[in-house]
């Protein structure tokens, strides 16, 4: 029994470990790391005070986003509208989507405009809900769903409850 417990333990590890490999490839596949990561987990402590910036699209957002985001959006992201809200340029902020690909190129924006502590939430939203921690609807009620961006993307989520519609 306990052989068997420690196969399952290690098979497991061994798939986590593939995944996180795979993410990683998918990023530096798509981001040149001019924007530092921060992972999930470290957001989450209490002691991380940051602002969050959705780079999401309004349906994205509409169906779940992590607590307090602000959605900045990507397709019509409005600087002026970052530079008016955040007016404390050395404030953390971290900066998310789907993955960590879109957030990336705001991240990059805000930097250009002075804005000296900012992140990459190194795999998104969906590696925010794949670690097991809560999102919001509109509401702000906690839900499992998830926009998924895409049925490409998708398969970057392993909890919660897809949704691309």
């Amino acid at each position: 029994m306990r052989i068997l417990l420690l196969t399952i333990i290690c098979l497991l590890s061994s798939q986590l470990h593939h995944a996180q490999e795979q993410l990683d490839q998918l990023l530096e596949q798509y981001n040149d790391k001019s924007i530092p990561y921060i992972s999930v987990q470290e957001l989450a402590m209490p002691k991380t005070k940051a602002i969050i910036l959705d780079a999401r699209e309004t349906k994205e957002y509409e169906t779940s986003h992590i607590k307090d985001a602000i959605l900045v959006g990507y397709d019509h992201f409005d600087i002026q509208y970052v530079l008016d809200t955040v007016t404390d340029k050395h404030q953390m902020i971290v900066v998310y989507c789907s993955l960590g690909i879109r957030s990336e190129t705001i991240a990059k924006q805000l930097k250009a405009h002075n804005y000296t502590n900012i992140y990459n939430l190194y795999g998104g939203i969906f590696e925010w809900k794949n670690e097991g921690f809560q999102v919001y609807d509109m509401q702000e009620e906690p839900t499992e769903k998830v926009h998924t961006f895409s049925e490409e993307w998708s398969r970057w989520l392993t909890k919660g409850e897809k949704t691309h519609e």
